[in-house]
């Protein structure tokens, strides 16, 4: 069974990868100050191909971001999807005491409360 496409998520994604390419150049020239071809040597592809993926002509494969996230410190969530570092370093740190049931129990219990908040907000509109 084929799925269609919708236009719709094709212009979406399209608008993702632009914005990918974006925050790749920027991470290269702003904070590690290097130029293409010292940068697309790091990550294993050419400085034309890196040219691609910075104008959002192009994605990088599993391996070049993995290379990427090392090299720069970043996440994988904040390279390819622009979701701030510090909000997931943030989380890890207040986690970190717990275990994995415990941080499943909250999970419920935020999941409760958010359900509760927007019910009380539906009540006063």
């Amino acid at each position: 069974m084929k799925l269609k496409i919708s236009e719709d998520e094709i212009k979406l994604e399209k608008l993702e990868q632009v914005e990918r390419g974006k925050r790749i150049k920027h991470i290269r020239e702003n904070e590690l100050k290097m130029n293409k071809t010292q940068f697309a040597k790091l990550i294993g592809v050419s400085g034309q191909f890196l040219g691609l993926v910075e104008e959002g002509k192009g994605n990088l494969v599993y391996r070049s971001i993995r290379k990427l996230r090392n090299l720069s410190g970043h996440s994988a969530d904040y390279i390819l999807y622009g979701i701030d570092d510090n909000v997931i370093n943030k989380t890890q740190e207040y986690l970190k005491d717990y275990d994995e049931f415990e941080i499943i129990e909250g999970l419920k219990f935020l999941k409760d409360f958010t359900l509760f908040m927007k019910n009380e907000q539906q009540k006063n509109s």
